[in-house]
Protein backbone atom coordinates (compact mmCIF):
# COMPACT_ATOMS: atom_id res chain seq x y z
CA UNK A 1 0.00 0.00 0.00
CA UNK A 2 1.35 3.44 -0.97
CA UNK A 3 1.14 6.25 1.59
CA UNK A 4 0.22 9.68 0.34
CA UNK A 5 1.89 12.78 1.79
CA UNK A 6 -0.68 15.35 2.89
CA UNK A 7 0.95 18.60 1.71
CA UNK A 8 -1.84 20.69 3.17
CA UNK A 9 -0.27 20.41 6.62
CA UNK A 10 3.13 21.94 7.46
CA UNK A 11 5.92 19.47 8.16
CA UNK A 12 7.12 20.03 11.73
CA UNK A 13 10.83 20.88 12.16
CA UNK A 14 12.82 19.79 15.17
CA UNK A 15 13.05 22.60 17.71
CA UNK A 16 16.59 23.49 18.84
CA UNK A 17 16.95 23.43 22.60
CA UNK A 18 16.85 26.92 24.08
CA UNK A 19 20.23 28.21 25.18
CA UNK A 20 20.59 28.61 28.94
CA UNK A 21 20.64 32.30 29.87
CA UNK A 22 21.83 34.30 32.86
CA UNK A 23 18.21 34.75 33.96
CA UNK A 24 17.84 30.94 34.12
CA UNK A 25 20.90 30.67 36.38
CA UNK A 26 19.54 33.45 38.60
CA UNK A 27 16.14 31.75 38.91
CA UNK A 28 17.73 28.36 39.57
CA UNK A 29 19.67 29.49 42.61
CA UNK A 30 17.47 32.32 43.87
CA UNK A 31 19.70 35.32 43.24
CA UNK A 32 19.48 38.37 41.01
CA UNK A 33 20.71 38.49 37.42
CA UNK A 34 23.30 41.10 38.39
CA UNK A 35 24.73 38.75 41.07
CA UNK A 36 25.19 36.03 38.45
CA UNK A 37 26.93 38.56 36.18
CA UNK A 38 29.30 39.53 38.99
CA UNK A 39 30.19 35.87 39.59
CA UNK A 40 30.85 35.36 35.87
CA UNK A 41 33.24 38.35 35.92
CA UNK A 42 35.04 37.02 39.02
CA UNK A 43 34.06 40.10 41.01
CA UNK A 44 35.16 40.14 44.68
CA UNK A 45 31.84 41.79 45.59
CA UNK A 46 30.01 38.43 45.86
CA UNK A 47 30.43 36.50 49.11
CA UNK A 48 31.89 33.00 48.99
CA UNK A 49 28.66 31.16 49.87
CA UNK A 50 26.61 32.87 47.16
CA UNK A 51 29.43 32.46 44.64
CA UNK A 52 29.55 28.70 45.32
CA UNK A 53 25.76 28.40 44.88
CA UNK A 54 25.84 30.26 41.56
CA UNK A 55 28.81 28.26 40.28
CA UNK A 56 27.05 25.01 41.20
CA UNK A 57 23.97 26.06 39.21
CA UNK A 58 26.16 27.05 36.26
CA UNK A 59 27.75 23.61 36.30
CA UNK A 60 24.39 21.81 36.61
CA UNK A 61 22.77 23.74 33.75
CA UNK A 62 25.74 23.59 31.36
CA UNK A 63 25.72 27.37 30.88
CA UNK A 64 28.63 28.73 28.80
CA UNK A 65 29.71 32.33 29.34
CA UNK A 66 30.21 34.10 26.00
CA UNK A 67 32.88 36.57 27.08
CA UNK A 68 33.20 38.14 23.64
CA UNK A 69 29.48 38.94 23.48
CA UNK A 70 29.64 40.33 27.01
CA UNK A 71 32.49 42.61 25.98
CA UNK A 72 30.46 43.86 23.02
CA UNK A 73 27.48 44.59 25.26
CA UNK A 74 29.65 46.52 27.71
CA UNK A 75 31.81 48.00 24.92
CA UNK A 76 34.80 46.95 27.00
CA UNK A 77 37.33 44.13 26.99
CA UNK A 78 38.93 42.16 29.79
CA UNK A 79 42.26 42.04 27.92
CA UNK A 80 45.21 44.44 28.00
CA UNK A 81 47.92 44.25 25.33
CA UNK A 82 51.66 44.46 26.06
CA UNK A 83 54.09 44.89 23.17
CA UNK A 84 57.82 44.85 23.94
CA UNK A 85 60.83 45.35 21.72
CA UNK A 86 62.85 42.27 22.73
CA UNK A 87 61.19 39.37 24.54
CA UNK A 88 64.50 37.45 24.51
CA UNK A 89 65.86 40.05 26.95
CA UNK A 90 65.20 38.80 30.52
CA UNK A 91 64.41 42.39 31.50
CA UNK A 92 61.18 42.20 29.51
CA UNK A 93 60.30 38.76 30.83
CA UNK A 94 60.48 40.25 34.35
CA UNK A 95 58.58 43.36 33.25
CA UNK A 96 55.84 41.27 31.61
CA UNK A 97 55.56 39.16 34.77
CA UNK A 98 54.85 42.30 36.79
CA UNK A 99 52.28 43.54 34.25
CA UNK A 100 50.52 40.17 34.26
CA UNK A 101 50.39 39.98 38.06
CA UNK A 102 48.76 43.41 38.37
CA UNK A 103 46.27 42.70 35.58
CA UNK A 104 45.29 39.32 37.02
CA UNK A 105 44.60 40.92 40.38
CA UNK A 106 42.21 43.33 38.63
CA UNK A 107 40.48 40.61 36.57
CA UNK A 108 42.21 41.30 33.25
CA UNK A 109 44.18 38.97 30.99
CA UNK A 110 47.40 39.82 29.13
CA UNK A 111 47.86 39.76 25.35
CA UNK A 112 51.62 39.72 24.66
CA UNK A 113 53.54 40.63 21.51
CA UNK A 114 57.22 41.16 20.68
CA UNK A 115 58.69 43.21 17.83
CA UNK A 116 62.33 42.10 17.82
CA UNK A 117 63.34 45.78 17.44
CA UNK A 118 61.62 45.93 14.01
CA UNK A 119 59.23 48.83 13.33
CA UNK A 120 57.57 46.80 10.55
CA UNK A 121 57.03 43.85 12.85
CA UNK A 122 55.74 46.27 15.47
CA UNK A 123 53.12 47.62 13.05
CA UNK A 124 51.98 44.08 12.16
CA UNK A 125 51.80 42.97 15.82
CA UNK A 126 49.82 46.05 16.85
CA UNK A 127 47.42 45.72 13.92
CA UNK A 128 46.77 42.08 14.85
CA UNK A 129 46.27 42.86 18.53
CA UNK A 130 43.83 45.67 17.72
CA UNK A 131 41.59 43.07 16.05
CA UNK A 132 41.15 41.51 19.52
CA UNK A 133 39.88 44.88 20.80
CA UNK A 134 42.05 45.17 23.96
CA UNK A 135 40.94 47.61 26.62
CA UNK A 136 44.37 49.27 26.75
CA UNK A 137 47.98 48.96 25.56
CA UNK A 138 51.45 49.10 27.11
CA UNK A 139 54.09 49.68 24.42
CA UNK A 140 57.88 49.55 24.69
CA UNK A 141 58.67 50.90 21.21
CA UNK A 142 61.11 49.28 18.79
CA UNK A 143 64.18 51.28 17.84
CA UNK A 144 63.55 53.59 14.85
CA UNK A 145 59.79 53.69 15.57
CA UNK A 146 57.87 56.39 13.69
CA UNK A 147 55.62 58.23 16.18
CA UNK A 148 53.30 59.57 13.46
CA UNK A 149 52.72 56.09 12.08
CA UNK A 150 51.92 54.73 15.54
CA UNK A 151 49.51 57.59 16.16
CA UNK A 152 47.69 56.84 12.89
CA UNK A 153 47.40 53.16 13.78
CA UNK A 154 46.39 53.53 17.42
CA UNK A 155 44.60 56.88 17.32
CA UNK A 156 42.24 57.26 20.26
CA UNK A 157 41.14 53.63 20.29
CA UNK A 158 42.26 52.92 23.86
CA UNK A 159 44.43 54.19 26.71
CA UNK A 160 48.13 53.75 25.86
CA UNK A 161 51.16 53.78 28.15
CA UNK A 162 54.58 54.07 26.51
CA UNK A 163 57.43 52.49 28.45
CA UNK A 164 61.10 53.56 28.58
CA UNK A 165 61.56 54.94 25.04
CA UNK A 166 59.87 58.26 24.37
CA UNK A 167 57.93 58.88 21.16
CA UNK A 168 58.14 62.47 19.94
CA UNK A 169 54.72 64.09 19.89
CA UNK A 170 52.98 61.18 21.61
CA UNK A 171 53.17 62.84 25.02
CA UNK A 172 50.07 64.87 24.20
CA UNK A 173 47.90 61.74 24.18
CA UNK A 174 49.70 58.91 25.97
CA UNK A 175 51.14 58.29 29.42
CA UNK A 176 54.89 57.64 29.61
CA UNK A 177 56.73 55.58 32.22
CA UNK A 178 60.46 56.29 31.97
CA UNK A 179 63.53 54.87 33.65
CA UNK A 180 65.98 57.38 35.11
CA UNK A 181 68.35 56.67 32.24
CA UNK A 182 70.58 59.72 32.43
CA UNK A 183 71.14 59.54 36.18
CA UNK A 184 71.71 55.78 36.05
CA UNK A 185 74.39 55.99 33.35
CA UNK A 186 76.07 58.84 35.21
CA UNK A 187 76.24 56.69 38.37
CA UNK A 188 77.84 53.84 36.40
CA UNK A 189 80.41 56.15 34.78
CA UNK A 190 81.26 57.89 38.05
CA UNK A 191 81.84 54.48 39.62
CA UNK A 192 84.40 53.59 36.93
CA UNK A 193 86.07 56.96 37.33
CA UNK A 194 86.31 56.37 41.07
CA UNK A 195 88.12 53.10 40.31
CA UNK A 196 90.81 55.16 38.53
CA UNK A 197 89.67 54.53 34.93
CA UNK A 198 89.86 57.28 32.35
CA UNK A 199 89.61 55.40 29.03
CA UNK A 200 85.90 54.58 29.24
CA UNK A 201 83.69 53.69 26.26
CA UNK A 202 79.92 53.71 25.92
CA UNK A 203 78.88 50.48 24.24
CA UNK A 204 75.55 49.49 22.64
CA UNK A 205 72.21 50.93 21.62
CA UNK A 206 71.50 53.38 18.80
CA UNK A 207 71.72 57.14 19.10
CA UNK A 208 68.18 57.76 17.77
CA UNK A 209 66.67 55.77 20.65
CA UNK A 210 65.64 58.16 23.45
CA UNK A 211 66.85 55.78 26.18
CA UNK A 212 70.26 55.44 24.52
CA UNK A 213 70.49 59.21 24.02
CA UNK A 214 69.74 59.75 27.71
CA UNK A 215 72.24 57.13 28.89
CA UNK A 216 74.95 58.57 26.65
CA UNK A 217 74.16 61.98 28.12
CA UNK A 218 74.67 60.64 31.66
CA UNK A 219 77.97 59.07 30.56
CA UNK A 220 79.11 62.41 29.11
CA UNK A 221 77.96 64.30 32.22
CA UNK A 222 80.24 62.20 34.42
CA UNK A 223 83.24 62.42 32.08
CA UNK A 224 82.94 66.18 31.65
CA UNK A 225 82.58 66.69 35.40
CA UNK A 226 85.91 64.84 35.73
CA UNK A 227 87.51 67.04 33.05
CA UNK A 228 87.62 64.26 30.45
CA UNK A 229 86.58 64.81 26.82
CA UNK A 230 84.57 61.87 25.41
CA UNK A 231 86.32 60.09 22.53
CA UNK A 232 83.88 59.76 19.57
CA UNK A 233 85.41 56.43 18.48
CA UNK A 234 84.53 54.98 21.88
CA UNK A 235 80.80 55.51 21.33
CA UNK A 236 80.01 52.14 19.75
CA UNK A 237 76.51 51.52 18.41
CA UNK A 238 74.87 48.11 18.11
CA UNK A 239 71.45 46.54 18.43
CA UNK A 240 71.00 46.08 22.20
CA UNK A 241 71.13 42.29 22.27
CA UNK A 242 73.68 39.87 23.66
CA UNK A 243 74.50 38.31 20.29
CA UNK A 244 75.01 41.61 18.47
CA UNK A 245 77.12 43.00 21.32
CA UNK A 246 79.42 39.96 21.13
CA UNK A 247 79.77 40.47 17.37
CA UNK A 248 80.63 44.16 17.75
CA UNK A 249 83.27 43.73 20.47
CA UNK A 250 86.09 44.25 17.97
CA UNK A 251 84.90 47.82 17.33
CA UNK A 252 86.26 48.79 20.76
CA UNK A 253 89.77 47.76 19.69
CA UNK A 254 89.71 48.93 16.06
CA UNK A 255 92.12 51.81 16.71
CA UNK A 256 94.67 52.97 19.28
CA UNK A 257 94.34 53.92 21.97
CA UNK A 258 91.65 51.41 22.96
CA UNK A 259 89.43 51.85 26.01
CA UNK A 260 89.98 49.77 29.14
CA UNK A 261 86.42 50.06 30.45
CA UNK A 262 82.87 50.33 29.12
CA UNK A 263 79.51 51.58 30.32
CA UNK A 264 77.09 49.30 28.48
CA UNK A 265 73.61 50.27 27.28
CA UNK A 266 71.99 47.36 29.16
CA UNK A 267 72.78 44.06 30.85
CA UNK A 268 72.22 42.03 27.67
CA UNK A 269 74.84 44.16 25.92
CA UNK A 270 77.24 43.88 28.89
CA UNK A 271 76.93 40.08 28.97
CA UNK A 272 77.43 39.93 25.20
CA UNK A 273 80.51 42.13 25.49
CA UNK A 274 81.90 39.83 28.20
CA UNK A 275 81.51 36.89 25.78
CA UNK A 276 83.13 38.89 22.98
CA UNK A 277 86.05 39.77 25.22
CA UNK A 278 86.52 36.10 26.15
CA UNK A 279 86.65 35.19 22.46
CA UNK A 280 89.50 37.70 22.08
CA UNK A 281 91.42 36.27 25.03
CA UNK A 282 90.40 38.96 27.49
CA UNK A 283 88.39 38.66 30.70
CA UNK A 284 85.81 41.03 32.10
CA UNK A 285 86.76 42.12 35.60
CA UNK A 286 90.37 41.03 35.04
CA UNK A 287 91.80 43.11 32.19
CA UNK A 288 88.71 45.01 31.10
CA UNK A 289 85.94 46.38 33.33
CA UNK A 290 82.33 47.01 32.44
CA UNK A 291 78.91 47.90 33.79
CA UNK A 292 75.37 47.08 32.66
CA UNK A 293 71.93 48.60 33.10
CA UNK A 294 68.70 46.89 34.33
CA UNK A 295 69.91 44.34 36.95
CA UNK A 296 68.28 41.33 35.32
CA UNK A 297 68.37 38.14 37.48
CA UNK A 298 71.38 36.78 35.57
CA UNK A 299 73.49 39.84 36.42
CA UNK A 300 74.23 38.64 39.96
CA UNK A 301 75.25 35.10 38.89
CA UNK A 302 77.17 35.80 35.67
CA UNK A 303 80.94 35.27 35.51
CA UNK A 304 82.03 37.67 36.81
CA UNK A 305 78.93 39.05 38.57
CA UNK A 306 77.86 42.19 36.74
CA UNK A 307 77.99 45.71 38.15
CA UNK A 308 74.81 47.33 36.92
CA UNK A 309 72.11 49.93 37.38
CA UNK A 310 69.11 48.39 39.11
CA UNK A 311 65.67 49.55 37.92
CA UNK A 312 63.54 46.66 39.29
CA UNK A 313 61.88 45.42 36.06
CA UNK A 314 59.13 43.40 37.77
CA UNK A 315 58.17 46.41 39.92
CA UNK A 316 58.14 48.56 36.78
CA UNK A 317 55.70 46.09 35.21
CA UNK A 318 53.43 46.33 38.23
CA UNK A 319 53.69 50.12 38.10
CA UNK A 320 52.92 50.32 34.37
CA UNK A 321 49.85 48.09 34.71
CA UNK A 322 48.51 50.03 37.70
CA UNK A 323 48.91 53.36 35.90
CA UNK A 324 46.92 51.95 32.98
CA UNK A 325 44.29 50.37 35.23
CA UNK A 326 43.75 53.80 36.78
CA UNK A 327 42.94 55.09 33.29
CA UNK A 328 40.50 52.25 32.75
CA UNK A 329 38.96 53.07 36.11
CA UNK A 330 38.09 56.57 34.94
CA UNK A 331 41.24 58.64 35.63
CA UNK A 332 40.83 61.52 33.17
CA UNK A 333 43.94 63.51 34.11
CA UNK A 334 46.07 64.80 31.24
CA UNK A 335 48.78 62.33 30.05
CA UNK A 336 51.58 62.18 32.59
CA UNK A 337 55.28 61.35 32.58
CA UNK A 338 56.51 59.16 35.45
CA UNK A 339 60.22 58.54 36.07
CA UNK A 340 61.23 55.40 37.97
CA UNK A 341 64.38 55.50 40.15
CA UNK A 342 67.74 53.89 39.34
CA UNK A 343 70.52 52.81 41.69
CA UNK A 344 74.05 51.46 41.31
CA UNK A 345 74.80 47.87 42.34
CA UNK A 346 78.55 47.18 42.46
CA UNK A 347 79.84 43.69 41.66
CA UNK A 348 83.05 42.12 40.36
CA UNK A 349 82.82 43.07 36.65
CA UNK A 350 83.92 46.62 37.45
CA UNK A 351 86.60 45.72 39.99
CA UNK A 352 90.11 44.79 38.83
CA UNK A 353 91.77 42.19 41.12
CA UNK A 354 94.06 44.72 42.77
CA UNK A 355 91.01 46.63 44.03
CA UNK A 356 88.90 45.34 46.92
CA UNK A 357 85.45 44.04 45.98
CA UNK A 358 82.84 46.50 47.27
CA UNK A 359 79.54 44.97 48.33
CA UNK A 360 76.24 46.82 48.31
CA UNK A 361 75.11 49.72 46.22
CA UNK A 362 75.11 53.50 46.12
CA UNK A 363 72.62 56.05 45.04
Amino acid sequence: MRLRLDRSKPVPHPVAPRRVAVTDIAAGCGVSRSTVSLVLRDSPLVNAQTRARVQAEIGRSGYVYHRGAASLRRRTSNAVALVVNDLSNPFFAEFAGGVDAALAEAGYVLLLGSTGESPERQHAVLASLIEHDPAALILSPAEHSEPARLRRLLGGRMPVLVFNRALDGAGEDWDFLALDNRHGARLATEHLLQQGHRAIAFFGGHRDSSSCTERRAGYRDALEAAGIAPVPAWLVECTPTRLEAARQTGALFARDPAPAAAVCYNDAVALGLASGLAARGRRAGVDFVLTGFDDIPEASVSTPPLTTIAVAPRERGLQAARLLLARLGGDAETPRRTVAPARLVVRASSQLPQHPILLGDAS
